[in-house]
């Protein structure tokens, strides 16, 4: 087992590890508990009660954070020229299409989100293995595959994000930075929840929501309460 170093010591001294605590309490912990010398992303777990080898319990989808994730997003729009100069009135950082294409065959990923429109998805689709494995595949079901290039571009800078459950019915997303007040991380991940518990499958059986922690950058977990949300 690693030893634990006097930081974390010290952090997890500040709060009992076998309690759930209120979203507000929580945050307060978090900012207190932080030692980065940066501004840490808060990051959200949430383990649900789904089969995820089951194609009908898939838990994925969008949801825009009211107060952002605190993150410069560098987004990528692959379209025909009619949309570019929509795509760069939006705040773009790339926009472009065989250029970029032939960048990432060559391994540029350098981006955070990317954008097609449906007539460049011939082209795009032979990227999959290299845009499937990093999350950036552009798919129509969370909104990067759109004629309404623009739009998709201002929701991403305006704090949109995808969210996922992974092979063990895991949730993790970034919810805002350490630097946040506790109001805003509160109602970030209040819309967060809301919206998973708006994504249940109808297939899903028992307990839904089992567990939910959050984290910063480099700091111990903190358990947060179910109750408020009916679980």
């Amino acid at each position: 087992m690693a030893k634990l170093t006097k930081k974390r010591k010290l952090a997890l001294s500040k709060y009992d590890q076998a309690k759930a605590y209120p979203i507000a309490d929580a945050a307060k912990i978090l900012k207190e508990i932080s030692s980065a010398k940066f501004d840490p992303s808060i990051e959200m777990s949430v383990r649900l009660g789904i089969d995820v080898k089951q194609a009908n319990q898939m838990v994925r989808g969008t949801v825009t954070l009211p107060h952002g994730t605190g993150k410069t997003v560098r987004i990528l729009v692959l379209c025909t020229p009619d949309k570019e100069a929509e795509a760069k009135a939006a705040g773009a950082d790339f926009v472009g299409l065989d250029e970029y294409i032939t960048k990432i065959k060559a391994g540029w990923t350098d981006v955070d989100v990317v954008i097609a429109t449906p007539a460049t998805m011939g082209k795009v689709g032979a990227l999959g293995k290299i845009l499937g494995p990093r999350g950036l595949m552009p798919n129509p079901k969370i909104g990067t595959v759109t004629m309404e290039v623009g739009k998709a571009v201002s929701d991403a800078k305006g704090g949109k994000i995808e969210y996922k459950a992974d092979k063990d019915g895991i949730v993790h997303v970034s919810v805002g930075k350490i630097s946040f007040d506790e109001q805003k991380i509160a109602e970030n991940i209040n819309e967060f929840v809301q919206t998973i518990v708006k994504a249940r499958p109808s297939a899903a059986k028992g307990a839904y929501i089992r567990s939910m922690f959050m984290s910063s950058t480099m700091s111990p977990s903190i358990e947060i309460e179910t109750k408020s949300y009916g679980f």
